[in-house]
């Protein structure tokens, strides 16, 4: 008697006890395969393509696992729904053969290589620590500080929160982001998600020789559409008192890293909390400019007004041979308006030379609106000095040298 042949496919799959349900995955897949209920996040297997661009931005790794399955057995959506963990990998029928994928090795090489638009690390960048507190086992940290940055008159309210972590290790590297469970539940009476928040320190903390980071938060008021809303961990963090404790997880993030060999150079863009990153990294080479080891620093950051910029005092005060600083506002009284693109095409002749610079390093962070203008007027400034931009970001992307986060 002859054996049937089945066959067996690598089905993708997102692991629901580590996701914090932050939903980079559905923004990020192209074929809209990534879906979610009130529970968990699922990938349709009649819809992936296996592209791999969901895997380096998850900041857990939830989405990063793998079933090896018969076709006709795949895990449906509402199985998938149902989970409260991955099962574990079941045995392929023995009385069968099995037509395993003949391109797991092309699949696994996709995903760890920074495929499909996602940035590689920096060569030098140090080793990042990750997934080191989840929500089963989170660590605790103590308010020590709660600053309102923007002016009294701001619409904006946005502070800098300094959380102290105490005797518990939370090592973080400039560029990458922790998560905040805020307390209560939501309308469907289930535990708040995960929020996720850029560390706008430095690897030694904000005070250092002590074990505490900061983070840039803005209360949300209203949505995107400018529709009133309340933002569940925003209003909660903005409104904490010192020695509030927090419930903290992570870290997250293995490639919006800064570069750590002598001689690297860093363009920064950023709009409103976008800048917590890019504080991280100034003041990372603030703290070590007597060493004179490194390249130069420039930052593009917009927000509608000076009293609207976060860390605005503080930027002019830093000596322009240590960083160049192009501010872009857009709601100034009698001013025309001007945003970081706008910026970016002035200095067009400076953003050339550092594209072209194997020893410089992008990162853009803010609003997702700004993306796209920030894509066009690199486009336009590399055009103007005879670098084709569309030709040389892969490039970019590949080396490690061009970073975007936007939210």
């Amino acid at each position: 008697m002859s054996a049937t042949t089945v066959e067996v496919i690598r089905q993708h799959l997102i692991d629901p006890e580590i996701c914090i349900r932050c939903n980079t995955c559905e923004e990020t897949c192209p074929v809209d395969a990534v879906t979610h209920d009130a529970r968990n996040y699922v990938v349709d297997v009649g819809k992936c393509t296996g592209c791999n661009e969901c895997i380096s931005p998850c900041p857990t790794g939830a989405i990063d696992n793998w079933r090896q399955v018969a076709k006709k057995d795949a895990y449906t959506l509402e199985a998938q729904f149902s989970w409260d963990s991955l099962p574990a990998q079941r045995e392929i029928d023995a009385d069968s053969e099995a037509e395993l994928p003949t391109d797991v090795a092309r699949i696994t090489a996709l995903a760890t290589a920074g495929q499909g638009g996602t940035a590689a690390a920096p060569w030098s960048a140090a080793h990042p620590y990750v997934n080191l507190y989840t929500i089963e086992k989170p660590a605790i940290a103590t308010v020590t500080g709660n600053h309102r940055l923007t002016g009294d008159g701001a619409s904006s309210d946005i502070r800098h929160i300094v959380l102290d972590f105490g005797g518990t290790s939370f090592p973080v590297l400039e560029g990458q982001t922790i998560g905040i469970v805020p307390p209560g539940h939501d309308a469907s009476g289930r535990p708040h998600h995960v929020r996720l928040y850029s560390v706008a320190s430095p690897r030694e903390g904000e005070r250092p020789r002590y074990n505490n980071l900061a983070l840039t938060v803005k209360r949300v008021t209203e949505d995107h559409d400018g529709k009133p809303v309340t933002g569940v961990a925003s209003n909660y963090l903005c409104d904490l008192p010192k020695g509030a404790e927090v419930i903290v997880v992570g870290p997250y993030g293995t490639t919006f890293l800064m570069p750590n060999h002598p001689g690297s150079t860093l363009l920064m863009v950023c709009t409103g909390t976008g800048s917590a990153p890019m504080r991280a990294m100034t003041e990372r080479r603030r703290r070590r400019i007597a060493q004179k080891e490194s390249g130069d620093l420039m930052l593009f950051f917009g927000a509608r007004s000076p009293d609207e910029l976060p860390y605005f005092g503080p930027l002019t005060k830093l000596p322009q041979e240590f960083i160049d600083v192009n501010f872009a506002f857009s709601r100034v009284a009698d001013t025309p308006k001007q945003y970081v693109q706008d910026r970016i095409r002035a200095r067009a002749a400076d953003v050339a030379r550092l594209v072209a610079d194997a020893n410089s390093y992008i990162f853009v962070c803010g609003l997702k609106d700004m993306e796209e203008g920030v894509d066009r007027a690199f486009r336009d400034a590399c055009g103007a000095h005879g670098i084709d931009w569309d030709a040389r970001l892969p490039e970019l992307r590949a080396q490690g040298r061009y970073h975007v986060e936007t939210y």
